[in-house]
């Protein structure tokens, strides 16, 4: 999936999970701040996240991989550091908005996956530069 679909499916979760949990807010409800926390998000993500797993391998093999949720929480509280108007209110809160965006994510990706998983697949055809063609793979 490309980034841009990525990156609309996780402003999507954020908003939806913003509306379940009372403690995770963006002040002024506006769509363009929660385009901007997705994009920190994704950035610290693919960038903070490694790193932080890397330096806490130990507790993470320890923990048998749930220190990674501890890891999700540190990166949202980062990014309502960076992105003034997201706030949110408590390391609880910020370990649940964690888990809840995992699931809307999962959750929101999943026709995507479907698709992938019937058998679509995209051919060059043969006519005009730029034609695309989908057949479906038996």
């Amino acid at each position: 999936m490309g980034f841009i679909a990525r990156t609309i499916i996780l402003t999507l979760a954020i908003i939806i999970a913003i509306r379940i949990l009372p403690g995770v807010r963006i002040e002024g409800n506006s769509v363009v701040v929660a385009i901007i926390t997705a994009l920190v998000i994704s950035v610290l993500d693919n960038f903070i996240r490694p790193i932080l797993i890397f330096i806490t391998l130990p507790f993470t093999v320890l923990t048998m991989g749930m220190f990674v949720f501890i890891i999700n929480a540190l990166i949202i509280e980062m990014a309502a550091a960076i992105v003034g108007p997201f706030q949110v209110d408590s390391f609880g809160y910020a370990l649940l908005f964690s888990l809840v965006i995992t699931l809307l994510n999962y959750l929101l990706e999943l026709p995507n996956r479907w698709l992938n998983k019937t058998g679509y697949k995209h051919r060059q055809g043969d006519g005009e530069e730029g034609f695309t063609d989908y057949e479906e793979v038996e």
